[in-house]
């Protein structure tokens, strides 16, 4: 059976659960109610296994904070034999339009820590990622106080199909393969 490792990005604690930057975790909660799967506090994350179309499937959480998020990939990666092609990495992005979505193969770290960390630790920028768009409304100076602060009213009516809409992208990854999900849902 072919595993895959879904990977959401995101801080833990309880200050950071409705923030921007959390996003990777909240899709990855989402997936696990769909699937009515729970998680459990193992090594460098929670961590949840479900089934979907015949695949084998770990969520994982990393509890490293952002700016490590590569260890706990890196272990998942090592510790259920997953090759890099079939992980993904759920993150925010400053550059996409709120609730604007895309997948790639491979790209740059964008400013991004948690993929920057990712990056120099599996030692490639050649691993799949989902972005989730949650915009650049900020002054200038204030980056860190946007993607750590919370949804504004308008962005909270909107996150429940944008979640749920996620949520099925990063399923399809593991059975409709990268490229059918990128041309299906890309810009959506």
């Amino acid at each position: 059976m072919k595993k895959f490792l879904i990977v959401g990005l995101g801080n833990p604690g309880a200050k950071y659960t409705e923030t921007r930057h959390n996003i990777g975790f909240k899709v990855l909660e989402e997936i696990a109610i769909l699937k009515e799967a729970s998680f459990e506090t193992l090594k460098l994350g929670d961590v949840a296994s479900i089934k979907h179309k015949g695949k084998s499937v770990i969520l994982l959480k990393p509890n490293t904070f952002m700016n490590l998020s590569g260890k706990a990939v890196k272990y998942y990666m090592k510790q259920e034999d997953i090759d890099i092609e079939n992980i993904l990495v759920i993150t925010d992005d400053l550059n996409l339009p709120f609730g604007t979505l895309r997948m790639k193969a491979k790209g740059t770290d964008g400013g991004h820590n948690g993929l920057k960390d990712t990056q120099i630790t599996l030692n490639t920028p050649k691993y799949p990622r989902l972005r989730f768009g949650i915009s650049n409304t900020f002054s200038s100076g204030r980056q860190v106080d946007y993607v750590l602060g919370e949804w504004n009213k308008e962005e909270q009516k909107e996150l429940p199909e944008r979640l749920s809409t996620t949520a099925e992208m990063a399923l399809s990854f593991t059975h409709a393969g990268l490229a059918n999900t990128m041309n299906q849902y890309n810009g959506k």
